[in-house]
């Protein structure tokens, strides 16, 4: 039983369940995103090119017989994967690039104080000041 109370705990950490919805999220936005270039992006630029389907771009090594299927290099899905690819990585680079950003802000040293409470009269004065200019109390520096 401890076997599995341990499976328990492992599976249940943060950075387990975080990772399992990262997958999940991650196949999801590839399926959007290889819409995006066989849908949206490829039929124009095939139109551009002079009507050519970048799917059905093919090389024939050996064509099709009763005995074997044609052997063909498929170099238009290649192209679509590449396309694919290239987007998901620019995606994946934007994202972390403003999680660096961010993670570099917080990281920001506080400033040192200027400022210090006197501590006869509790008002704000300089943090070099050896008076205080509102009651006239001597300060011991900082």
């Amino acid at each position: 039983m401890g076997m599995m109370k341990e499976f328990k705990e492992f599976a249940m950490r943060g950075n387990v369940v975080d990772m399992a919805v990262g997958i999940v999220i991650g196949g999801a936005f590839g399926k959007i995103v290889s819409s995006l270039v066989n849908d949206v992006i490829m039929p124009p630029v095939g139109v551009v090119l002079g009507n050519i389907d970048f799917s059905q771009l093919a090389i024939t090594l050996r064509e099709k017989t009763a005995d074997a299927e044609a052997v063909t290099i498929k170099y238009g899905a290649f192209i679509n994967n590449v396309l694919d690819f290239i987007i998901v990585a620019f995606c994946i680079f934007v994202v972390i690039k403003g999680m660096n950003q961010m993670k570099r802000q917080e990281e920001e040293p506080a400033k040192e104080p200027t400022t210090k409470d006197c501590p006869k009269c509790c008002s704000t004065i300089p943090i070099n000041a050896s008076r205080c200019p509102n009651c006239t109390s001597e300060i011991e520096a900082a």
